[in-house]
C-alpha cells in the first residue's frame, strides 16, 4: 500500500518502511507524527482513492529519525570586468522520517 502525502509544500509517495527527508517539522527524535494531508491512497489489491483535494479519513503515521541540516549550498554572484563578487551559503533544515503505518 502507498500514499501520496503533502508536507512542506511538496508531495511524497510513501510506503510503509520508507525513509525520506521533509521540510523541518517541529518535534523530538523518535516522536510519532501524523500526516493528514493525503492526496491519494492505493496499492496491491485495493482501489486507488484520489482526494478532492484530500482523501477523507486517511492518515499516515511516521516516526522522526533525526532533525538536521543539509549540506551547504554556495551561491556565487559575479559580474565580469566590474570587480563585483558575492559569495553566500545556505544550509536548509530538514527532518528525516520513516513511515510506520498507512490508514485508508
Amino acid at each position: 500500500m502507498y500514499a501520496v502525502i503533502e508536507t512542506g509544500g511538496k508531495q511524497y509517495r510513501a510506503s510503509v518502511g520508507d525513509k525520506f527527508r521533509v521540510e523541518k517539522i517541529p518535534g523530538e527524535t523518535s516522536t510519532e507524527i501524523i500526516f493528514d494531508k493525503i492526496l491519494a491512497v492505493g496499492g496491491e489489491g485495493t482501489e486507488t482513492k484520489f482526494g478532492n483535494p484530500y482523501v477523507a479519513g486517511a492518515r499516515v503515521t511516521a516516526e522522526i529519525l533525526k532533525q538536521a541540516r543539509a549540506d551547504k549550498v554556495f551561491v556565487f554572484k559575479y559580474k565580469s570586468k566590474k570587480n563585483i563578487r558575492k559569495m553566500r551559503g545556505h544550509r536548509q533544515y530538514y527532518t528525516e522520517v520513516v513511515i510506520r503505518n498507512i490508514e485508508a
